[in-house]
């Protein structure tokens, strides 16, 4: 009997051996990107306006994650002719560097939104939250009025943006002692579409730059 007939045959043997497969497989993935100089994007100092998201923002994303956006909507555009056509640059790692987690999603019932920031107006934004249906007839999306009468909760904003300080988003004091009062008498509407308006905007892009390498 050869040893891959004794595997199939003995479940606990076989689960021990996919663990150490899946193991090295994934070691050989993510280390590498811890040294790697390519794995974030090194931008100049005229095109990296990167920067942690403000407390408004970040209750908007907060909100966001909550209520499952992800699911439906993607924020990763490939690097594909199709892509870049319909969406614009394709996303770079380093405009996730303060993403925890990421959004980048891998579904699209609704269109990718890394580069929805300035797209549309406030106005319409809210609008389209409200009904989306009253804007884009075919959507699917559903209704989320709901957010203009919820308040954001200011006793959580700064606790929120200490918690992201002590994965490396470099939060400054001012930041927090402002936190509180940058979300005070804002709705999840209000915070949501600050959110979605700064996707996408924080890189100064160069036509046909190439920033992989």
């Amino acid at each position: 009997m050869t040893f891959q007939e004794k595997l199939e045959k003995n479940i606990w043997g076989l689960i021990v051996m996919v663990a150490i497969v899946v193991s090295i497989g994934g070691i050989v993935e993510i280390v590498p990107l811890y040294y790697l100089d390519t794995t974030i994007e090194k931008l100049t100092k005229d095109e990296d306006s990167i920067r942690p998201y403000t407390a408004l923002e970040q209750e908007g994303r907060d909100v966001y994650v909550r209520e499952g956006c992800y699911l439906c909507h993607s924020q990763m555009i490939r690097p594909f002719r199709d892509e870049k056509e319909r969406y614009g640059h394709y996303s770079l790692a380093a405009e996730s560097k303060y993403d925890h987690p990421f959004q980048w999603g891998s579904k699209r019932t609704g269109p990718d939104l890394a580069r929805v920031g300035g797209k549309y107006s406030n106005e319409w934004q809210i609008q389209h939250l409200r009904a989306p249906r009253s804007l884009v007839p075919e959507s699917v999306m559903p209704n989320y009025a709901f957010f203009e009468d919820h308040l954001i909760d200011t006793t959580l904003t700064e606790k929120k943006l200490r918690a992201l300080a002590m994965v490396g988003v470099p939060y400054t004091d001012a930041d927090f002692a402002g936190a509180a009062e940058a979300v005070r008498g804002k709705t999840e509407m209000d915070a949501i579409v600050a959110y979605l308006q700064v996707l996408g905007t924080m890189v100064n892009f160069e036509e046909g730059k190439d920033y992989r390498e």
